[in-house]
């Protein structure tokens, strides 16, 4: 059977290597006689692969020595209590960047320990722009300013890192870590769930500066102190072994493939022919100024809405799936990640153009 381009937003498609390196070690990894999600995450064997995958991170995304790498359990989400958590220390506010659908999550989560300053927000503008950072309102008792660099379901995002003085800079990567080179020294604590840019489901990933790890109290439940997890190197209680393992192949994956720089070159190139067939046609139009556009999500919206089921059925036919929009949104929505080939985008251009040839 042949393989479809999956447009999904997450869990995303993985790079065909990947997925046929560990079809070929399911059964034994490397002389073992065990597959990967049989082993003890504290057995000689899965430690290597840990901290090969560790290691490799380090590398692809220049992490600084004075930063610590947890692979943990609980997704995005849980991310958005234990930061504030973590970090609030003896303040009692935060400041937060509300630019769609996730950076609004982790306010409603905030808002449960601390108050939280929404400093600048484009809710008003349906989250199609972001807000001048020279308007941001910082709050200068905020122990943090958490944003959301790419919004996933309103395909938003920030094409630079916001300069916000000495606070720390808390950002969900979620959807568009390992996308490109970034400056992991400019952040205070970087968090990614896996399941677009990494790996399977079930794992998220966090980066954070050492000094911060003092800041939680020590009313926070063991599981929820970084602090446990550092000093356990992510091994407090079983991790997402199998996951983590994904994750290490994938990490392997970017760096024999040129790593993150040769990854921009690829995904700036991907989203700009999308968007470039999206603007020279008369039937789709992306509602999101040009300069905010994200790389990783591309929604679009069909001039004639009657069309969107047909859209979807044909696409499908043609090996397109998983092209529906969110459901708070509508429309379409093409997820391009790391692992979707340019073929991908290129099948599904040349699939746009003839649905509109037909029905325009």
């Amino acid at each position: 059977m042949k393989r479809v381009y999956n447009f999904s937003a997450g869990p995303a498609m993985l790079p065909a290597e990947v997925l046929k390196r560990a079809q070929d070690e399911m059964m034994d990894w490397n002389g073992s006689g065990m597959c990967v999600m049989e082993m003890s995450h504290r057995g000689k064997e899965y430690v290597s692969i840990a901290e090969k995958a560790e290691a490799d991170l380090r590398e692809l995304m220049a992490v600084p020595s004075n930063y610590k790498i947890l692979f943990l359990q609980g997704g995005a989400s849980t991310q958005f209590a234990m930061i504030p958590m973590n970090l609030l220390g003896d303040s009692k506010n935060a400041d937060y960047i509300y630019t769609g659908s996730w950076s609004k999550k982790a306010i409603s989560e905030a808002k449960k320990f601390c108050s939280v300053n929404v400093a600048a927000s484009s809710e008003k503008e349906k989250f199609t722009t972001i807000p001048d950072v020279s308007t941001w309102n910082l709050d200068k008792n905020a122990a943090y300013v958490h944003y959301t660099p790419n919004e996933t379901i309103e395909g938003l995002e920030f094409q630079f890192i916001p300069d916000v003085g000495d606070k720390p800079l808390v950002a969900d990567m979620s959807s568009t870590i390992l996308s490109r080179p970034i400056d992991v020294s400019k952040f205070g604590l970087i968090y990614a769930g896996a399941q677009k840019n990494i790996g399977p489901a079930g794992l998220v990933i966090v980066i954070i500066r050492e000094d911060l790890l003092d800041k939680v109290s020590g009313t926070v439940p063991t599981m929820l102190q970084y602090k446990t997890h550092v000093e356990a190197e992510s091994m407090y209680n079983t991790p997402p072994t199998y996951s983590w393992y994904i994750a290490g192949l994938v990490f392997d994956w970017l760096k024999r493939n040129g790593g993150l720089s040769k990854m921009a070159e690829i995904n700036k190139t991907k989203a700009d022919k999308l968007y470039s067939a999206i603007d020279s046609s008369s039937m789709y139009r992306n509602p999101v100024d040009k300069p905010h556009r994200s790389w990783m999500n591309v929604p679009f919206i069909l001039k004639n809405a009657d069309l969107d089921k047909p859209f979807l059925e044909e696409a499908k036919k043609s090996g397109l799936v998983t092209l529906a929009g969110h459901r708070s949104v509508g429309g379409m929505r093409a997820s391009i990640y790391n692992a979707m080939p340019m073929e991908g985008v290129d099948a599904l251009i040349e699939f746009m153009k003839e649905f509109e040839r037909k029905n325009g």
